[in-house]
């Protein structure tokens, strides 16, 4: 049955006629097929129809179908949003290391900044670091940085000779320092010096000098004759460099630090040092072995509880194990590491060849007396040195005595001289008769820097992954190469950028002290595989002066935590605002798409109502006699 329905409305010369055809069957089965349709009779350029609601299904049958449609599309968006996420997170950690190369953006003033100042043996060097501000997260450490310049290069700058050689002249420490603190200085915002920690920190050189009081300094306060070297010149430091310089420094930002000090996507399990406390499990943390000239270290993490077999052993120990917590404060203890960490002065290249070369002149001094030479001042014969290259002539200057070397280059027979130098018993004793923490190799990793890495790469050019057959091989065939074929090779820039004629010289017994060291000196089975030697890890120098810094900052997230709370509770709101959650979205998605389909309904039983109406008017009409019109 068709009802037709006209209503003309006049407005000034404008004319709209609307009209409605609704086409239906008497009655509407449960598969009801219904079609509504709005049309708008406007003049003949204006026409035009549109088709609102096409149904040919039930409506428990649509209803579930709608179900059906809204999960798997919900499925599909949290698919897609967890590969995005796991993109993103991959996204974010290239970024992350790309950002650490780019130009440090000093005109940021949310950057934190902080310097630290290496006294080595040999020489002095200042690091600038930065981090942005903490994350919030209590169990995150700052995200330190090392600091780049403009044109993308580290901000380090060194000076030599090292700060010990001021052990005379100890009121000239803050001159000595002047340079590398104003060129960090020029790398800072002045307007961030006053908030921006300085740590000034000694390692191997100032702890040689000898523990004694000094009367031979000429020109100093009478009050400062009663101090040691050492301590004389930390005084001069903690005087003068605040006068200088606006950083944020104070008398203990400036120490000679000890051996512990100085050293530190596998999973182990962690035995805390507290009693009545489970294990936990985190990601494997990564050894460090670094020998320099005067000095070499070592540092690993301990997971697991150690068996003493001896109250002697358990005491000697204790100097050794260092249990420290980086976390910002003293209750969380995922952040709480137990490392073995210690120093041998002495143990680093240069020392070792000056031990060796010592050695040498004594042995000459006895020899000359045995054969009837009382002079004792000068061996003219050449001594055959095995630890330097094939026909280099070398001599040695001790005390009024001269040794003349000839080199032989064995590299056996060099691992052999030097071996006793090393002074180790047993399988829990290394070096110098040191006590040595189990290390677990068989899940395990460590780095070699410094002298680890110059003797793999500079000469034999096998840096990176250490392959004791290969080492072996490489430094056997450098030592039996005649002297004159490798200053040729120097001349022609064969070998590293960073190789002298001192490298060139001492690289076979360098080569032969270092593998005694690791092999020897540390117990390192000789097939362990995870062993790197490097300099850039990530493109970024791993120094020492890192962990210095990240730990005395450790305290500062607690600051930044503290100053959260302190912030207008309405910011955690933005956090978790339904713009964030994309759940409560979809949810109000589905509220929209019933609200639309119920009002759909109701359109449909208005739609059925007027219908009935129509067929009851036709009813009267009919039985009135009356026709019916279009």
């Amino acid at each position: 049955m068709t009802l037709g329905a006209k209503c003309n409305h006049f407005n000034n010369d404008h004319v709209v006629s609307e009209y409605a055809e609704v086409t239906a069957r008497d009655r509407s089965p449960p598969g009801l097929m219904a079609r509504l349709s709005f049309s708008c009779l406007l003049p003949a350029s204006w026409h035009f129809s549109v088709s609102l609601f096409s149904l040919g299904v039930s409506l428990r049958q649509c209803l579930l179908f709608l179900a059906c449609f809204l999960l798997v599309f919900l499925a599909m968006l949290h698919m897609e949003h967890w590969r995005s996420g796991h993109r993103a997170g991959q996204h974010d950690k290239y970024l992350s290391i790309v950002e650490t190369m780019e130009a440090t953006d000093v005109a940021n003033p949310s950057l934190n900044f902080g310097v630290v100042v290496d006294c080595g043996s040999s020489g002095s060097r200042v690091f600038v670091y930065y981090w942005p501000p903490h994350n919030g997260n209590p169990h995150s450490l700052l995200d330190i940085r090392q600091m780049r310049d403009h044109s993308r290069t580290p901000v380090v700058k060194k000076i030599k000779p090292g700060i010990s050689t001021l052990a005379l002249t100890p009121d000239k420490a803050s001159d000595y320092l002047q340079p590398l603190l104003s060129f960090a200085a020029g790398h800072i915002p002045r307007k961030k010096h006053k908030e921006t920690p300085l740590y000034i920190l000694c390692t191997a050189g100032m702890r040689m000098l000898p523990e004694r009081k000094d009367h031979s300094w000429h020109c100093f306060p009478a009050h400062k004759f009663s101090l040691s070297q050492q301590e004389a010149i930390l005084e001069d430091l903690i005087t003068d460099v605040p006068v200088a310089f606006d950083f944020l420094f104070s008398s203990s930002h400036a120490e000679v630090i000890s051996g512990k000090q100085e050293g530190e996507d596998a999973v182990v399990k962690v035995s805390p040092g507290t009693q009545n406390q489970q294990p936990i499990s985190r990601k494997r943390t990564v050894g460090i072995i670094d020998m320099g000239g005067a000095s070499l270290q070592i540092a690993y993490e301990v997971p697991s509880a150690i068996t003493f077999t001896s109250p002697e052993q358990e005491e000697a120990a204790k100097s050794l194990l260092a249990e420290f917590n980086l976390g910002c404060d003293v209750e969380h203890t995922q952040h709480v590491y137990r490392v073995y960490v210690t120093t041998f002065l002495g143990f680093g290249g240069n020392m070792a060849r000056q031990r060796y070369e010592d050695l040498l002149v004594n042995s000459s001094y006895s020899r000359s007396r045995l054969t009837g030479d009382q002079t004792g001042m000068s061996v003219s014969t050449p001594y055959p040195e095995p630890c330097l290259p094939v026909g280099l002539t070398d001599s040695v200057h001790r005390g009024g005595q001269t040794v003349f070397l000839r080199g032989h280059g064995d590299w056996l027979k060099c691992q052999e001289v030097v071996r006793p130098f090393l002074e180790e018993s047993n399988n829990n004793i290394s070096l110098a008769g040191v006590y040595q923490a189990p290390i677990d190799f068989h899940n395990s990793e460590f780095y070699g820097f410094s002298e680890f890495y110059y003797c793999t790469e500079d000469l034999l050019r096998i840096g990176g992954l250490y392959d004791s057959t290969k080492y072996t091989r490489a430094a056997t065939d450098y030592c039996a190469t005649k002297w004159s074929i490798l200053k040729q090779r120097f001349k022609s820039s064969l070998y590293a950028p960073q190789a002298d004629l001192s490298r060139l010289k001492y690289q076979c017994f360098k080569s032969a002290w270092m593998y005694e060291v690791l092999h020897s000196g540390f117990k390192f089975p000789k097939d362990y595989t995870n062993l790197k030697t490097a300099q850039l890890v990530y493109d970024k120098e791993v120094q020492w002066t890192l962990g210095a810094i990240l730990f005395k900052t450790r305290f500062l997230p607690l600051r930044d935590l503290q100053q959260e709370a302190f912030r207008p509770s309405h910011s955690s709101w933005l956090r978790f605002s339904f713009v964030y959650n994309h759940y409560l979205f979809f949810a109000c998605i589905l509220v929209v798409l019933l609200a639309i389909f119920l009002y759909i309904l109701r359109l449909r039983r208005i739609h059925q109502r007027e219908l009935r109406q129509a067929e009851t008017l036709d009813l009267l009409w009919v039985e009135e006699g009356e026709p019916l019109t279009g």
